[in-house]
């Protein structure tokens, strides 16, 4: 299938979304690959990330990067691992880093080989873009 074309120029179309939300990408996808042993000290993580910005913005970025990067068959999954997780998740687990005070009770630790802890944002916190016009 060929690119539409306006005026007899090839026009690029964006893929649709294959998640509609960065909670999406994070509840069905990033928890479940990126699993590792979350203690509160060597690593932490926030099961509310969604009530700390600074890891908004960085898991934002790295549902738009994935979604970007996906598209290509070749390289794009070794360029968001390399380039995207592997900078951005050190830095949200890091003791000191934007999760620091999430470090006891269950919906902030899991143990080796679980999915990244996680707990439900408010309802339309994070509202599916593949449903908006």
């Amino acid at each position: 299938m060929s690119a539409p074309e306006v005026d007899g120029l090839e026009v690029e179309t964006e893929a649709p979304l294959y998640f509609g939300s960065v909670d999406e990408f994070v509840r069905d996808y990033l928890r479940h690959v990126y699993r590792r042993r979350i203690d509160g000290r060597n690593r932490c993580w926030a099961g509310r990330w969604w009530e700390v910005d600074e890891a908004v913005i960085r898991l934002e970025a790295l549902w738009r990067a994935w979604e970007q990067l996906r598209q290509d068959p070749a390289l794009g999954m070794s360029v968001w691992w390399r380039d995207h997780a592997d900078y951005h998740l050190p830095i949200l687990m890091d003791p000191d880093g934007p999760f620091a005070g999430a470090t006891e009770g269950e919906e902030n630790l899991s143990r080796r080989g679980e999915p990244l802890p996680y707990v439900a944002p408010p309802e339309g916190l994070f509202p599916d873009l593949r449903t908006q016009g």
